[in-house]
């Protein structure tokens, strides 16, 4: 039952916030993230001490065979667990924001944390896709109607190329639905039970592998992403990066790896070469650009890439690098965003060249970026240097040039983020940044959350590692993992 409350909770709150008015629609979502968050918490404890405990499977639709299944395995459990933090995080930084019609950004926020947690929790097919499109429609009227000068065409574009890659899915789904035995079942054991021929899986490989590389994204289904993140209000955007691109990852190792094993057998070396070439691409392009959003999320389609490539490498390694760096990214893109927008707050602006002196008029503000940005250069100590560790690792298990080339961003990921900090933090203030005051209190409790679990994880990530152990050893056993 604590499974369903993950789900039920921000559902029913978010239904309820539209009756609200003003800061009561705001601090009533507060507590609700708050609440969510402590369930997700104890999943996370449940699940090492009583996993089965978090499952359910009950009739819903009896004559089609779907059913209410939820569940929690390790990668479940961890990205339920990072769902709840952003939330927290999100609405903590934006606390005295005022936004149009809050009682309806909050309730959309909120039913799309709904739709996030029902997407990491189903075990049936038909639910996990009803949860994905929960997740959209929320983001695009959150996205069209409190986003920037452009959001109707950008809007516009990040729901068609989401809804394309949606109906593949769906069309993947009803076909592995009519393999099934006897009355059909959507269950995902039914799915990874099936015993399709080599031609089958490689063209269902691409009904599902599309939809999950446009959510990543993954080159070239990315061009949505650059301007989504920056046309968005950056609490949306928060939660797009921190946690809804990984929806498309954990669809991979979800609904991919054990039911098309074969698909992935033959196009996984592609895959891998777009996901490098992407790196590359996203870094290069992260390089010049100008506006704090744009970089960042140049930066996040980089990092999505190299974890994509490694799932596909197929390395115990690897693998377990992947999972625990889908927490760990989505964790530091959350610190970025939290500084971004306290700095576009402050200042009006998130252009790099109008920027400086940081350091010096708000030094709490410049510590915790340096701190952040740290975390993404994957310094040692850092969270993100557990997870890079080991998903080159499992590259070089598996290509020496492969793990070469995509090294490639560890270099580039230095260069324009010490590029950007050394403009932002240590350079010249001017009339702009002179005015900025240093970082109120709710802003500094979000990035202190931040960064005390960059350097927790860093330091010590055991836990987690643990909690994503059964996962790959999992992996490993359907023979995911050679």
């Amino acid at each position: 039952m604590i499974t369903v409350l993950l789900i039920l909770v921000p559902l029913v709150t978010g239904l309820i916030t539209f009756l609200l008015k003003g800061k009561t629609a705001r601090a009533w979502a507060f507590i609700s993230a708050i609440v969510t968050l402590v369930i997700s918490i104890g999943c996370a404890l449940t699940y090492q001490s009583n996993p089965a405990s978090l499952t359910i499977d009950v009739p819903w639709i009896t004559q089609l065979g779907a059913n209410f299944h939820f569940g929690l395995d390790g990668i479940a459990s961890v990205m339920c667990l990072l769902t709840g933090i952003s939330y927290v995080v999100t609405f903590l930084s934006c606390w005295k924001h005022e936004f149009k019609k809050e009682q309806q950004f909050y309730g959309l926020m909120l039913l799309m944390q709904a739709g996030l947690m029902g997407v990491f929790a189903s075990f049936d097919a038909l639910l996990f896709y009803v949860f994905w499109e929960l997740v959209i429609i929320p983001a695009y009227f959150l996205c069209s109607i409190w986003g920037g000068k452009r959001r109707i065409e950008v809007t516009f574009k990040f729901f068609v190329y989401t809804f394309f890659g949606s109906l593949l899915m769906l069309v993947g789904i009803m076909y592995l639905y009519f393999q099934t035995p006897g009355t059909h079942s959507f269950s995902w054991e039914a799915f990874k039970s099936l015993h399709l021929s080599s031609g089958q899986q490689s063209g269902l490989f691409w009904l599902f592998f599309i939809a999950f590389a446009i959510k990543m994204p993954l080159f070239p289904f990315h061009t949505w992403q650059p301007d989504t993140y920056e046309t968005a209000p950056t609490p949306v955007t928060m939660i797009l990066s921190a946690v809804m691109v990984k929806m498309g990852l954990f669809g991979v190792i979800r609904w991919i790896l054990p039911v098309l094993p074969a698909g992935v057998a033959f196009w996984g070396h592609f895959v891998m070469i777009l996901a490098v070439i992407g790196i590359v691409y996203a870094s290069c392009l992260a390089i010049v650009q100008t506006d704090l959003k744009r970089l960042f999320a140049y930066s996040s389609i980089a990092h999505m890439g190299l974890m994509c490539a490694v799932v596909f490498s197929e390395t115990e390694v690897g693998m377990q690098g992947v999972l625990i760096q889908m927490f760990n990214h989505g964790i530091i893109i959350l610190g970025l965003w939290v500084v971004v927008e306290a700095i576009e707050q402050k200042l009006g602006t998130r252009d790099i060249r109008e920027l400086g002196g940081l350091a010096i008029k708000s030094p709490k503000l410049a510590i915790a970026f340096l701190l952040v940005c740290l975390g993404n250069i994957a310094l040692p100590l850092t969270s993100g240097f557990v997870g890079e560790f080991m998903m080159f690792a499992g590259l070089l298990q598996y290509s020496v040039w492969m793990m070469v080339v995509a090294g490639l961003a560890i270099i580039l990921v230095a260069i324009y983020i010490l590029r950007m900090l050394q403009k932002v933090i240590f350079g010249n203030f001017n009339e702009l940044t002179e005015k900025i005051v240093d970082l109120k209190v709710y802003e500094w409790l979000a990035l202190a959350v931040i960064v005390g679990l960059i350097f927790a994880i860093g330091i010590y990530p055991k836990p987690m590692l643990d909690i994503l152990h059964h996962t790959t050893q999992s992996l490993l056993a359907m023979n995911m993992v050679p």
